[in-house]
């Protein structure tokens, strides 16, 4: 009876072990098939790698060739090409070709005609590369004679050139990641860098004029710094040192809300379609698509050149606020229109052109760009840009915790782990029991 108790709990026991397998193995399928619910690790994605692979073609084969690239729904890079011997390369180098009608060149020369034009305040355009046009849009405070004109200027370019009325209105989103107020308003700031001696905060350039005071609190009680440096119109961006000109520990945070925030590793350029994130002390952390690139915006105080486009919303107080995509600084918010309940267009200032301007890296970083190969982890953390409290990373949370998180593979692992060892056990009971069964049976044959 004490025998057959024993096969009994063996048998459950190695029952048990292998549904455990199966469950463990489905969890951590699971795991690495889905996104990470925590907004405060924004998903990796292939996006770098083919934006990387599409720019490469179309520096090579030209712009009277090419028309831009993107990445498609599946990751894959894309590239509009106006020949079929150039669609032909693009094959052969891995990627997708579209044909289109009209080449960069020819996209390019239309803003030029865009911009040389009366200038009319609330309208903006962009290069469209996957419908390969020319998109001009005028918010609700362009009249409609003014829309006429621009209307008579589009024609006279071409087909190719596609007229939008929008709702809203284009404006600068003054008044991020953390909050900095002046008496110019509130901004948010961006990405801490430095120029080898002191550092700085890289924000919206429309926030303030140089010589702008900075606090980091509604008193006034604690000063973060000065402007020192900045270009609007024309582009978005502006420098402020430090009062003390050092950031502080956790430096190369962005907040991203409820205390915690993202690594930045390097800096980089976008491509149309990927995915990014958006922080700001207004609207907390959001995400969309790049949707353009070269974009106009012809803002109340001035025309700005060379954005980015996006459908992430953004509000009043979010200039300035950083954008990122896989742990990779992007731009800083310069405006747009629209807001978070009813969504709409907001555009940043690219991030490269405006360090290279200023001669500034970000902190933290040894060189001033990061390739396709930069590490793009997320770890939560404290601090933020412009913050000076230690920030805690992944470093101090325990093995254990990471295991256990029900978001991570570990408690798959674990279950996997535990069901092996169940077995080995199971099978090392079974094999000892008939070694010394058979030791018995020996001994008794052989008196």
């Amino acid at each position: 009876m004490r025998h057959a108790r024993r096969r009994i709990v063996r048998r459950v026991t190695r029952l048990a072990a292998v549904g455990g397998l199966l469950v463990g193995s489905a969890m951590v399928t699971r795991a690495v098939a889905s996104e990470p619910p925590d907004a405060s690790a924004p998903p990796r994605t292939l996006a770098r790698t083919a934006s990387g692979a599409g720019a490469d073609l179309v520096s090579r084969l030209g712009t009277d060739r090419t028309a831009g690239h993107w990445v498609d729904s599946d990751g894959r890079p894309v590239v509009a090409v106006t020949d079929e011997r150039t669609a032909e390369a693009v094959r052969r180098a891995g990627a997708t070709a579209k044909p289109v009608r009209h080449s960069m060149s020819e996209l390019r020369s239309a803003t030029a005609t865009l911009r040389a034009a009366p200038r009319v305040s609330g309208t903006a355009w962009a290069l469209d590369y996957r419908s390969n046009e020319v998109v001009v849009r005028g918010d609700r405070t362009v009249s409609g004679a003014d829309w006429s004109r621009l209307t008579g200027v589009a024609q006279g370019i071409g087909g190719f050139v596609r007229m939008e009325r929008t709702e809203g209105t284009f404006t600068t989103r003054l008044n991020g990641a953390e909050p900095i107020l002046s008496t110019a308003g509130r901004c948010s700031a961006g990405f801490n860098v430095t120029d080898g001696t002191n550092d700085f905060i890289l924000t919206a350039g429309h926030c303030g004029p140089t010589g702008s005071v900075w606090f980091g609190d509604g008193r006034g009680d604690r000063q973060v710094g000065r402007t020192v440096a900045g270009s609007f119109p024309g582009d978005d961006f502006s420098l402020v040192e430090y009062a003390n000109g050092k950031a502080g520990d956790g430096a190369d945070l962005v907040a991203v809300g409820d205390g915690k925030g993202v690594r930045i590793t390097g800096t980089g350029e976008p491509a149309v379609g990927q995915r990014v994130f958006r922080s700001g002390s207004t609207s907390g952390l959001r995400d969309g698509r790049v949707t353009a690139l070269d974009a106009t915006v012809n803002y109340p105080e001035g025309t700005v050149t060379g954005l980015i486009e996006t459908d992430v919303c953004a509000e009043p107080g979010d200039s300035g606020g950083p954008m990122f995509s896989e742990g990779v600084a992007l731009g800083v918010t310069s405006g747009g229109s629209g807001d978070c309940d009813k969504g709409g267009t907001t555009f940043f200032q690219p991030l490269p052109e405006a360090m290279e301007s200023l001669g500034v890296r970000l902190v933290g970083s040894g060189r001033q760009d990061a390739g396709a190969g930069t590490s793009a982890t997320a770890p939560p953390g404290a601090a933020a840009p412009g913050a000076q409290a230690p920030a805690t990373g992944v470093e101090g949370s325990t093995l254990l915790a990471r295991l256990t998180d029900r978001r991570n593979v570990g408690p798959g692992l674990l279950i996997v782990a535990g069901s092996l060892v169940a077995l080995v056990a199971t099978r090392w009971i079974r094999a000892e029991a008939d070694r010394k069964a058979y030791q018995r049976h020996y001994s008794a044959t052989w008196g």
